[in-house]
C-alpha cells in the first residue's frame, strides 16, 4: 500500500471503493481501506468519480486522501503500539473525548502536525513529542 507514487496511491482507494459497491472479497489491507472510507461518507461521491478526482489538486488541509490515510496511519499505530505507548494514549482519547470517532481524528490532526514539522526541519518524528500532544 505504500507508495511514492500519487496516482497509484489514490487508485487503491477508488479500486476499494469499487469492490465494495460490487461487494467483492477484498484483501486484508483492502478491508482497512474499506472501513476508514466507510466511516468517511462525505468522500464517497468524489470516489465515486474516478475520471475527475484522480488528478485533482487539492490542499494538504483538503486533501481526502492524506485524510484517510493519516486515519489508515493512525489504525496501524494503534494495532502495532507504535510508538509504544500509542495504544495507551488512544484508550485514553477515547474515554476523555466518549468517541472512538473523535479520539481518532484528534490523532489525525497531532499525526499531521507532527509530519509536517519533521518535514520542516528534515528530520524523523519525535515520538515522545508526538505521545506527550496525544495527552494535551
Amino acid at each position: 500500500m505504500y507508495t511514492n507514487d500519487r496516482l497509484a496511491y489514490r487508485k487503491i482507494f477508488f479500486e476499494v471503493w469499487e469492490k465494495h459497491k460490487k461487494n467483492l472479497l477484498l484483501e486484508h489491507v483492502e478491508a482497512q481501506v474499506q472501513d476508514v472510507i466507510l466511516t468517511h461518507p462525505e468522500y464517497h461521491n468524489l470516489l465515486d468519480n474516478p475520471k475527475t478526482f484522480m488528478t485533482q489538486e487539492f490542499t494538504l488541509e483538503e486533501n481526502p486522501f492524506f485524510h484517510m490515510s493519516l486515519h489508515i496511519a493512525v489504525r496501524e499505530q494503534i494495532q502495532l503500539d507504535r510508538p509504544a505507548g500509542v495504544k495507551h494514549a488512544y484508550q485514553t482519547l477515547v474515554k476523555k473525548m466518549q468517541s472512538p470517532d473523535m479520539a481518532e481524528h484528534h490523532m489525525t490532526t497531532v499525526l499531521a502536525q507532527m509530519m509536517y514539522q519533521s518535514q520542516q526541519v528534515g528530520e524523523n518524528p519525535d515520538e515522545a513529542l508526538y505521545l506527550k500532544k496525544l495527552a494535551e
